[in-house]
């Protein structure tokens, strides 16, 4: 099937930089900090860089997906290595891989509004709300999506910069301090939320490579999104760790937002909270209706559909059900986004990738040995 008919739309590299630091920001500017904390202490900074360079190299093996596998799809790729029948139950268990990311994030979405800003509102309200937003945002196809993340990245980074100035004063060094106290191996725990989390949820971009219109240069979009949304989780995190410590950063849900209500300059810039919240607001909008897109894409590639359109309005409603649905409470979410999440997250943002791209290199070497042979 031609996948002209399902997308007809291109992004530009830079457009790709842009959403892969949007994305990688996501929802991880609010959860990480305290996530990483909670096994590395103070020393959550280091874990912060070496998950950045684990990012840097997943996300590298993610550019090289589009040379290996040239226009095509995350799940066009499964169904042609691994055949029509197991090929079709891997694409299945990586599209619920998709749809359970987004069914997360609209928890935590809903979660945060209820206790940081509207409490009392009813969680479906929110959850509609966002997913309308979302549709249409869908629906539109991957450019306007693609130009959406350039509008909302000078507001990003304006507010992000403004947050991190102003709490410069409330900053003390000496928050950091025992470095590896208790030696490498907290720091190295401390690592798997930040790389899992972070950096390898960009995996949802295999899905959107065959759209962007120069493919030589996607390596470097890739890397040089990561490394900018990578800096953006290591300046909050540290920043978290400078103005709060080690452990009221771990205890609190969000670090980040509660920093930004302890900012004061000169009794009139202060309780700017929802800056934050707009920031987060922001980037988390992208990660979702990123999942969203590739989530009625690949189902409608699966499903051999000539219009991924049609699944978006059924799939959104199943997502407001789904979600209240996914945990009981925050304290039972918290627990398995920490303790077995993140092995869902790497089997699909890391080996099934990475024996994907074993699988074509073997055949190449395969069919160069048999042709000097002959």
């Amino acid at each position: 099937m031609n996948k002209t008919m399902l997308e007809k739309g291109k992004i530009s590299t830079r457009q790709l930089t842009l959403l892969v630091m949007l994305l990688t920001i996501g929802d991880s500017i609010l959860i990480i900090p305290s996530s990483s904390t909670h096994y590395a202490t103070q020393n959550a900074w280091i874990s912060a860089l070496i998950g950045m360079a684990l990012g840097l190299l997943a996300n590298y093996m993610y550019s090289k997906f589009a040379k290996l596998y040239p226009k095509l799809t995350l799940i066009e790729a499964i169904q042609k290595v691994f055949g029509k029948w197991l090929g079709t139950i891997l694409s299945l268990m990586t599209l619920l891989f998709f749809l359970i990311v987004i069914a997360g994030s609209m928890r935590e979405i809903s979660d945060f509004v209820i206790s940081e800003m509207l409490p009392g509102t009813p969680i479906p309200a929110i959850l509609l709300l966002f997913i309308l937003i979302v549709i249409m945002a869908t629906r539109l196809g991957i450019e306007v999506i693609g130009r959406a993340g350039e509008i909302f990245t000078p507001m990003v980074v304006i507010l992000f910069l403004i947050l991190t100035v102003a709490i410069v004063p409330q900053m003390e060094i000496i928050r950091i301090f025992p470095i590896l106290e208790d030696g490498i191996k907290p720091v190295l725990r401390g690592t798997i939320p930040i790389t899992a989390y972070t950096f390898l949820e960009p995996v949802v971009f295999l899905m959107i490579l065959p759209y962007v219109d120069k493919q030589q240069k996607i390596t470097r979009s890739f890397l040089q999104g990561t490394l900018l949304g990578g800096t953006v989780i290591f300046i909050t995190l540290i920043v978290s760790i400078l103005v709060l410590g080690p452990d009221l950063t771990a205890r609190d849900i969000y670090p980040s937002y509660n920093i930004a209500r302890r900012i004061s300059v000169g009794g009139i810039f202060e309780r700017v909270e929802a800056m934050i919240a707009l920031q987060w607001m922001l980037t988390f909008f992208i990660k979702v209706t990123l999942y969203f897109y590739a989530f009625i894409l690949g189902l409608s590639q699966l499903l051999k559909l000539k219009e991924y359109r049609v699944l978006s309005l059924p799939t959104g409603l199943i997502l407001v059900a789904l979600a209240p649905l996914i945990a009981p409470n925050y304290t039972y979410y918290g627990e398995i986004f920490d303790n077995y999440w993140v092995y869902y997250v790497i089997t699909f943002g890391l080996f099934l990738p990475l024996v994907l791209l074993s699988v074509v290199m073997f055949r190449r070497a395969l069919s160069k040995d048999l042709i000097s042979r002959n």
